[in-house]
């Protein structure tokens, strides 16, 4: 028997994706649409309490145990400096695989609720807008608009190293 507390994906995914075209798991944090690579997602699983790890930065709820694997879960509303909710039925945590120079990791992201999986053409998908060096999103792959909204396409792995690096400089 299948655990309530996980969604498989496999019935949102398009069985005739365009071979032009990349997929990406949609899902929402303060009313706005992002996307992940869905090639990446792992897993999705309700929101269960993680354990808290010590000297964790702040946006680090904790860590979860994945099938005999500890999982770090990133709170994405505190990473990106949002304001915090209290979790709902809809919260989910989205498990990634994240690639990284040294190794890949798997990271669980809590999000306020998934969306959809969306077939993303390349040549929709547009660059993000220079911002100028004050704002920092280099962790946006692209954006493009999908049924007249725009989805933020974030580039998860760049999410993760910068957020090390951050932590690091505190650190020293």
């Amino acid at each position: 028997m299948e655990n309530e507390n996980q969604t498989d994906i496999v019935p949102m995914l398009n069985a005739d994706p365009d071979m032009n075209a990349e997929q990406f798991l949609s899902f929402f944090l303060d009313g706005e649409e992002y996307g992940v690579d869905i090639l990446r997602v792992q897993e999705i699983k309700c929101w269960e309490s993680a354990t808290e790890v010590p000297n964790s930065p702040p946006y680090i709820k904790g860590v979860i145990n994945l099938r005999g694997t500890i999982v770090p879960v990133v709170d994405l509303r505190n990473r990106f400096g949002l304001e915090s909710i209290e979790y709902t039925k809809t919260t989910v945590v989205i498990v990634l695989k994240v690639e990284q120079s040294d190794r890949d990791r798997t990271v669980g992201f809590v999000v306020d609720a998934v969306s959809e999986v969306y077939n993303i053409e390349q040549e929709l998908l547009q660059s993000p807008p220079d911002l100028g060096d004050s704002i920092d999103i280099s962790f946006v792959k692209g954006l493009t608009a999908v049924e007249e909204k725009m989805v933020v396409l974030l580039d998860i792995d760049h999410l993760m190293d910068d957020a090390q690096e951050r932590e690091s400089q505190n650190i020293h």
